[in-house]
């Protein structure tokens, strides 16, 4: 049987953000029950992700409640605003207080320069290992890296994994495995390139130096 404790979730969202990030696991949170999602940036306004697309935050960091669970993604347009001291301030308020301390992507950057990252460690995408060793964090290169509350998906689509593991936590095995099943989360994907282990090395070399243009990373 489940546990049947009500969580308060919050995904933190910025203009650049990559919308996969935070969308998969919003997907497979939205799916448990007793679940209250709260999609948080300084203002409701609209926020243009790195894609392109328009999404509106539905809460504010000054109305946010206390959270059970914080997570941020991350994004082309990231560097813009990770040392952003209203973000940074209220990640750490939150983190320190919410049962789990979660991201994806390069959201684990925001967690490490809020200072929720010492002694932990914690997962991003593959370009942006390096950046996140410099500040001091262990890097896991596994999907999903749990590192005691500190909950971490790789790069973008890593998210689904992390939320169905952030699901499992939450409200047990089962809910988790009908999360997965509702979503027909069954990937065979057409190409095997999701990795620099298995894309090769020319092709790593030509995905470098799109990050290098645009976050901005030493190639």
């Amino acid at each position: 049987m489940s546990n049947s404790q009500p969580y308060i979730v919050g995904l933190v969202m910025y203009p650049g953000m990559t919308a996969l990030d935070i969308v998969g696991p919003q997907t497979v949170f939205s799916s448990l029950p007793d679940v209250k999602i709260h999609r948080i940036w300084k203002a409701i306004e609209p926020i243009q992700t790195d894609d392109g697309m328009t999404i509106v935050p539905d809460t504010t960091f000054a109305d946010c409640p206390r959270l059970d669970v914080i997570c941020i993604g991350g994004g082309l347009g990231q560097m813009a605003v990770e040392d952003d001291p209203e973000v940074l301030e209220f990640l750490g308020r939150q983190g320190s207080t919410a049962k789990f301390v979660t991201s994806v992507c390069g959201g684990s950057v925001f967690l490490a320069k809020a200072g929720l990252l010492q002694g932990y460690r914690a997962a991003t995408h593959w370009a942006m290992r390096s950046e996140l060793a410099k500040l001091g964090v262990e890097v896991g290169t596994e999907r999903v890296t749990i590192d005691r509350n500190r909950m971490s998906g790789g790069g973008v689509t890593a998210g689904i994994d992390f939320g169905l593991a952030i699901a499992e936590k939450l409200r047990g095995e089962e809910a988790a495995k009908l999360a997965q099943l509702m979503m027909e989360y069954d990937p065979a994907p057409p190409f095997d390139a999701g990795s620099p282990e298995k894309a090769g090395p020319e092709l790593v070399q030509k995905a470098m130096s799109f990050a290098a243009q645009n976050l901005g990373l030493a190639v």
